[in-house]
């Protein structure tokens, strides 16, 4: 029921054109995946999703095991028809949530620091709301505090119940402020736990794709690199953690992963997704890629558009009328103005949010056809 087609082999770069055929659907590569955390893109019903463009999404496992949980979701027919979304659809292993609800919290930083810090994550550091073990992960909710555990058993099972076309094996995200022991102990237990999520798996109809790790730190990344790439079982692959300070190192982290990886099964990105990422991403080898970047900022006002960002929070848009990019062909373009979403934004309006987020997503969906399109006329 799996399968992916290398199209065309860029000359100039690691670029590929691609098709992954799943159970619901086929993704034509490189392609942008929203983030559908909890089985939804937050104001916009399932058909608007389609609507705009998307070809595929990716949930969240340990949001939806927390609520509704995943047997309620299987009662539905699965998360495709619990969300009324008939496309490909990805699940992601709860690995993420090792890191932004443990250092990730604790430190107030993200996945990518924008520049180096002083602080370090040693080899017997614990997060303080998270509590890491060999056998898996301690979470205490944040809707009701109990306790709940994950570890590659469970989050398969989960997984396998919520019935995506692709999961994810359970790994540890470490912190960006790791240092080298403390990623090579974290490492391992990725490596052992990307074993483990195979051996839980009992799907036939899903694909699971192996995540490699290993941070900035070169050697550690490419050794990881190589030994996920050696495990057949997977399908496909990811790249978690951190690729470096710059769009330089980025795009050399995530070439030198692709080179290692099997070349015959699709790489997907995870987390990097900004306009200026698609391009340095196809031409790394990424073949699928997801960012809350379209959605997110929507939310707080910000539109993407050909010329660059829009703040439709200031004050001055309310006399800009303006669609949103004169050369976007989206329907929010075709009749709405700057000044009428901006008033709505301003006054948290839900429908401002609506209309900046049904735009955003047909501008990163629109964005990677374009670069889809340059690949087959031989430009990346």
């Amino acid at each position: 029921m799996f399968a992916f087609t290398i199209l065309k082999q860029s000359r100039k770069s690691r670029a590929r054109l691609g098709v992954i055929k799943t159970p619901h659907g086929e993704i034509e590569t490189p392609a942008f995946i929203p983030v559908a955390t909890r089985a939804t893109i937050r104001t916009l019903d399932s058909r608007e999703v389609a609507e705009v463009g998307s070809q595929a999404l990716i949930a969240n496992t340990y949001h939806l095991h927390l609520a509704p949980g995943e047997k309620i979701v299987q009662k539905a027919g699965g998360i495709h028809g619990y969300m009324h979304w008939d496309k490909p659809l990805m699940t992601d292993s709860g690995g993420f949530q090792v890191f932004s609800l443990g250092f990730g919290k604790d430190h107030g930083i993200g996945k990518i620091l924008k520049e180096k810090q002083e602080k370090s994550v040693t080899a017997d550091a614990q997060p303080v709301s998270v509590k890491i073990t060999e056998e898996g992960v301690h979470f205490r909710s944040p809707i009701d505090g109990k306790q709940h555990f994950l570890s590659p058993k469970i989050s398969v099972g989960i997984q396998e119940k919520l019935g995506a076309d692709i999961i994810f094996a359970f790994d540890e995200c470490p912190s960006p402020l790791s240092n080298e022991e403390y990623m090579r102990i974290s490492l391992e237990k990725t490596h052992r736990w990307a074993r483990e999520s195979l051996e839980a798996r009992r799907s036939k109809l899903q694909a699971m794709f192996g995540i490699v790790q290993g941070g900035a730190f070169r050697k550690l990344r490419i050794e990881s690199a190589k030994i996920i790439g050696t495990m057949e079982e997977f399908e496909g692959f990811g790249f978690g953690g951190e690729f470096g300070y710059n769009k330089v190192q980025t795009k050399k982290g995530l070439s030198e992963v692709s080179d290692v990886l099997p070349p015959e099964k699709p790489r997907h990105v995870l987390g990097i997704g900004h306009p200026e990422d698609f391009a340095l991403i196809a031409a790394s080898g990424g073949d699928t890629f997801d960012c809350i970047a379209p959605t997110h900022y929507a939310r707080r006002g910000v539109i993407f558009t050909s010329k660059g960002r829009l703040d439709l929070r200031k004050p001055r848009f309310l006399n800009d009328f303006k669609p949103l990019d004169p050369a976007c062909r989206c329907d929010i373009c075709k009749n709405y103005s700057r000044s009428y979403i901006s008033n709505l934004l301003r006054n948290h309006e839900l429908t401002g949010m609506k209309l900046a987020t049904y735009h955003n997503l047909y501008f990163f969906n629109h964005l990677a056809a374009v670069i889809r399109k340059r690949i087959k006329n031989g430009e990346l």
